[in-house]
């Protein structure tokens, strides 16, 4: 599916990543319906990209809100959908009230998944269509610290593998991506100062957004970023115990900026 004239919805759009990509989208000739929580920010970012974008102030983590996104796209024939919404806490599992591993779940993995099925028989209609979830590194790779925001993440590759398949007969297809750490807000400064103890390399949202519209206009199912993250991938699938080794090496270091 080539992005230009497509109609495209892009959820989490004000964020470091989102509005990045909602940038290039709109520059490569796609139409927008973005959406996030912040109405002022989705004007600001409406009034740069033109008028010609429709904007939809949403909470993803509801039905109603769902309801008003899946509303908006019927209205301007989406073809395209970008799972991008998502949050982060960084800290050790036992430390985390259950308000925040609620609300990690909440819009990380059950508001995408929802949100897809509320889209599906509007994109059912359509002779073709495209959903691209946004995932993480961290959903092929457990790490300490990221405990909830691994499961949140590791629920949507699985969940997008498996409606990928389960649609492959149909005009819709799914596709997954997996980002490794991005220099946005949403990693605090504690996060980005553990990376570079560790030696983790970072990603632009730039890099990020054009990564995502690559795998959007292309008809693969899966893209993992970053060497060698894409690496501890696959031997975290092949050979988890040395990956394991690893990580479990620098649990002295991860605590310490986790609990700070």
């Amino acid at each position: 599916m080539i992005v230009n004239k497509t109609r495209i919805l892009v959820t989490g759009a004000t964020g470091g990543i989102g509005a990045a990509l909602c940038r290039q989208l709109s520059a490569a000739g796609a139409l927008l319906v973005m959406t996030c929580q912040d109405r002022d920010k989705l004007k600001q970012l409406q009034q740069e990209l033109g008028e010609e974008h429709m904007v939809v102030s949403a909470d993803v983590g509801t039905e109603e809100g769902r309801r008003k996104i899946a509303d908006s796209c019927e209205q301007f024939a989406v073809t395209g959908v970008i799972n991008l919404a998502g949050i982060m806490n960084f800290g050790m599992f036992a430390d985390q009230p259950n308000a925040t591993v609620e609300k990690m779940l909440q819009i990380n993995t059950v508001a995408p998944i929802l949100l897809t099925r509320t889209l599906l028989p509007q994109l059912m209609l359509q002779p073709r269509a495209r959903i691209v979830n946004v995932g993480s590194i961290f959903g092929s790779i457990g790490h300490p610290g990221f405990a909830v925001y691994c499961a949140s993440k590791a629920a949507i590759r699985t969940f997008s593998e498996a409606l990928s398949r389960e649609l492959a007969d149909t005009g819709v297809s799914v596709a997954y991506i997996a980002p490794r750490a991005t220099r946005t807000a949403l990693n605090p400064d504690r996060v980005v100062a553990m990376n570079k103890a560790l030696g983790n390399k970072s990603d632009t949202p730039e890099l990020v957004a054009s990564t995502i519209i690559g795998l959007f206009e292309s008809s693969d199912n899966q893209c993992f970023m970053g060497w060698p993250e894409k690496f501890f991938v696959k031997l975290n699938a092949l050979l988890p115990g040395l990956v394991r080794q690893s990580l479990v090496k620098n649990l002295s270091l991860i605590r310490q900026y986790a609990q700070q």
